[in-house]
């Protein structure tokens, strides 16, 4: 995670080439614990974007010393959903600094959705994680970041749209219809340093990476099977394992009556 690295002057979101916006809200509020620099006091209310490779907060601040926040999926852990009997739901968990990222340490968060959606979001959030995960080496840090090289220029980005050549899960835009506003959102020609949904289109913080992958095209389900696939959990700390529970193919057996009264026909 980097802290003032995703955004340009008058707050607009910076990303890489090759990113993509698969999720935006404009109502988020972010609080930090475990961190005591001036940057994490105090709760932020700004944009949130998911995008094929991490989760980026813009503070609709500019006085605040956070203005934004870039939290790549790879550096994510202990991520959950709660939903409190009483107030919003959220998502908390905790991240990693990377190095040279403008602050060191370990930090949790929690992120507040004050117009709704978190679960929405949050489970769209831990499922591009798993699959970002699992096209991660397994190491101790995570890439550092590295300043984007040459001139940002603005991006007309397609909200929702999986990446080019891509066919496999995306996330329905249904509960954040609202696409970034026009003007809002700049890219850089450098690639992520760190793997998205399809694996490394670009690795200047390693020597060497596994080669990009593309994921198999979706499944199609009906029925029962559908409510199967939709009630699958993905554990963001065994991201190489899911859980998808089995459908029920086979109706039950008649009741005991009706059992009795064939027997004796």
């Amino acid at each position: 995670m980097s802290l003032n690295t995703a955004h340009v002057q008058g707050g607009g979101c910076l990303i890489h080439a090759g990113e993509c916006i698969i999720l935006f809200t404009d109502a988020v509020t972010i609080d930090f614990h475990g961190q005591d620099g001036r940057a994490f006091h105090g709760s932020k209310v700004g944009k949130l974007f998911l995008t094929t490779h991490r989760l980026i907060f813009i503070n609709k601040s500019d006085k605040d010393d956070l203005l934004s926040f870039s939290m790549p999926f790879v550096t994510l852990k202990d991520v959950e959903l709660e939903q409190p009997v009483f107030g919003s739901n959220y998502i908390k968990g905790k991240i990693r600094a990377q190095p040279n990222g403008n602050w060191v340490g370990e930090a949790k968060f929690k992120l507040i959705f004050k117009k709704g959606g978190a679960i929405d979001f949050g489970q769209a959030m831990l499922r591009a994680a798993s699959m970002a995960n699992s096209n991660f080496p397994q190491m101790d840090n995570p890439p550092p970041y590295a300043p984007p090289e040459g001139p940002y220029y603005m991006a007309d980005v397609p909200y929702g749209v999986p990446p080019p050549g891509y066919y496999g899960w995306m996330p329905s835009t249904a509960a954040f219809p609202d696409a970034p506003p026009p003007q809002s959102v700049y890219r850089t020609d450098m690639p992520p340093p760190y793997p998205g949904i399809i694996g490394f289109t670009g690795n200047p913080g390693y020597a060497s990476a596994p080669p990009a992958q593309t994921a198999p095209p979706p499944q199609h389900f009906n029925g029962q099977a559908a409510d199967a696939a939709q009630s699958a959990y993905f554990d963001p700390n065994r991201p190489q394992m899911a859980y998808v529970p089995p459908p029920s193919y086979y109706e039950l057996p008649p009741p005991y009556k009706e059992a009795e009264n064939k027997k004796n026909d």
